[in-house]
C-alpha cells in the first residue's frame, strides 16, 4: 500500500494539496483493480443450473402429455423472457422413477418397461432440442421402501436397466435414496457397478447417458452414512465414478446463511464424513410460483448466495474453489401444497434472469474434474 507523507497531507499549497488528491485518487484506483482482479480470480463460474421437474400430477408422471399444454405450462424453461430464446437453466431432471417397476421393467397403465409414460421422447426433445440436458431420477422420498427392496432383490439388473433406459432415451440417471438409518449401502455398491459395467463414467460430458449422480442430504448431519460412502468410494477427483452430488433441499424457511452452512460441512468434511471437492457438489433451493426464487431474483436465494457457491474454498489439496452450481427444487407441480411454476406463476423473473446474471453457459459444458 502506498503510504502519502504527512508533509503532503498537511501543506497549505494549492499544488501540494493537488497532488495528494491525485496521490489519493490513484491508490484508491489501484487498490479497487487489486479488488476487482481478485475477485475476478476467486470466483469459478457455475457450471450447473437446473431444475428437477415434476410435471402437473406432484412427480408421478403417470399420463402421456399433451405437448401444446405442455408447451404452455414449460415454455419460461425454454426461453429465459419474451425477447430471449436463451433457455432458463441447462439442466432438466424428470422426477420419480419408481427403482422396483425399473428392475422389473414393469408395464402398466402409467409405465413403459419401468420407466413413468410421461417421461417420454416428445418431452425429452422438447428440452434437449434447446440445448437443456436431461436426467431422471430414481427414487424420492416416497420411493425410499421401494429402493429397499430393489436393492435386496435384484440391486444389479436395477443398475442395468437403469443404464439401458439411459441409452435409450439419451439422458442421464440420479440416485436418490433418502434412507438415513441403516441403508443398503451393500446393495447401492451392486447397483452402480452394473451401470458402469454398461455406461463407463464420461469426464467429457458427451455421451448423455454416462451421466450419473447421487442426492445427498443438505448437510452432512443428514443421510450420514450414505454421504459418507458416497464421498469415500464415488466423488473422489483422482477416481471418479458418479459425476457429482446435489446437496438436497433443506425445509422451506432454511435461511441462505444456514444452507451455506450445510453445503460447507459437504465441502470441509465433518467427523463422519470426509470432505468433497466444490467441483463434485452443487447447492439445491426451493423453487415455487409466486415466491422470489421463482420471479423476482434481485430478492432470491439464488442471487445471496451466488458468492458464496461461487467461491467457497476448497479443502482437498489439488481441487478448485467454487461449487458446481444451483439445483431448483422443483418445476411443476411437485405438491405438498406448494406453488406451481405454470402461468401465471412462472419463472423467467427469478430462475431466468438467474441465468442471464451468473451467466449460466447453454448447453452445459464438461465438468471441471478437480
Amino acid at each position: 500500500m502506498t503510504l502519502i507523507p504527512r508533509s503532503l497531507a498537511i501543506a497549505k499549497d494549492g499544488g501540494f494539496r493537488a497532488l495528494t488528491r491525485i496521490t489519493v485518487l490513484c491508490v484508491l484506483v489501484s487498490l479497487s483493480a487489486m479488488v476487482l482482479t481478485s475477485r475476478a480470480i476467486a470466483q469459478t463460474q457455475m457450471q450447473v443450473y437446473g431444475v428437477w421437474h415434476c410435471y402437473s400430477d406432484a412427480c408421478s408422471w403417470a399420463s402421456v402429455p399433451n405437448m401444446t399444454t405442455f408447451d404452455t405450462d414449460n415454455h419460461w424453461i425454454i426461453a429465459r423472457s419474451s425477447s430471449s430464446t436463451s433457455p432458463s437453466v441447462n439442466l432438466v431432471v424428470l422426477s420419480f422413477v419408481d427403482p422396483v417397476k425399473l428392475m422389473n421393467l414393469t408395464n402398466d397403465s402409467t409405465t413403459n418397461a419401468g420407466i413413468p409414460i410421461g417421461m417420454n421422447t416428445n418431452v425429452i426433445n422438447y428440452f434437449e432440442s434447446k440445448g437443456i440436458r436431461v436426467m431422471m431420477s430414481i427414487g424420492g422420498a416416497s420411493f425410499t421402501s421401494h429402493w429397499d427392496k430393489a436393492l435386496g432383490s435384484n440391486p444389479t439388473q436395477l443398475g442395468i436397466n437403469a443404464a439401458n433406459a439411459a441409452k435409450q432415451y439419451n439422458v442421464g440417471m440420479e440416485i436418490d435414496y433418502e434412507k438415513s438409518s441403516n441403508p443398503n449401502l451393500t446393495g447401492l455398491q451392486k447397483f452402480v457397478t452394473a451401470y458402469r459395467s454398461v455406461l463407463a463414467y464420461d469426464s467429457t460430458g458427451n455421451n448423455k447417458a454416462a451421466r450419473l449422480t447421487i442426492d445427498l442430504g443438505n448437510d452432512d448431519l443428514y443421510l450420514t452414512a450414505l454421504a459418507n460412502y458416497a464421498t469415500t468410494n464415488w466423488l473422489s477427483t483422482s477416481n471418479p465414478v458418479l459425476d457429482y452430488a446435489n446437496a438436497m433441499v433443506a425445509s422451506q424457511k432454511t435461511s441462505v446463511s444456514s444452507l451455506e452452512t450445510g453445503w460447507q460441512q459437504h465441502v470441509q468434511g465433518t467427523s463422519s464424513v470426509p470432505p468433497v471437492a466444490p467441483a463434485k457438489l452443487t447447492g439445491s433451493l426451493w423453487l415455487i410460483g409466486g415466491q422470489p426464487n421463482c420471479n423476482n431474483y434481485g430478492s432470491s436465494d439464488e442471487e445471496t448466495a451466488a458468492n458464496f457457491v461461487e467461491t467457497i474454498p476448497a479443502a482437498l489439496s489439488n481441487t478448485t474453489n467454487g461449487m458446481l452450481g444451483y439445483m431448483f427444487w422443483a418445476a411443476g407441480c411437485q405438491g405438498n401444497g406448494t406453488g406451481c411454476t405454470f402461468p401465471p406463476n412462472t419463472c423467467e423473473g427469478g430462475v431466468g434472469v438467474g441465468a442471464t446474471s451468473l451467466n449460466i453457459p447453454i448447453p452445459m459444458p464438461a465438468l471441471r474434474q478437480n
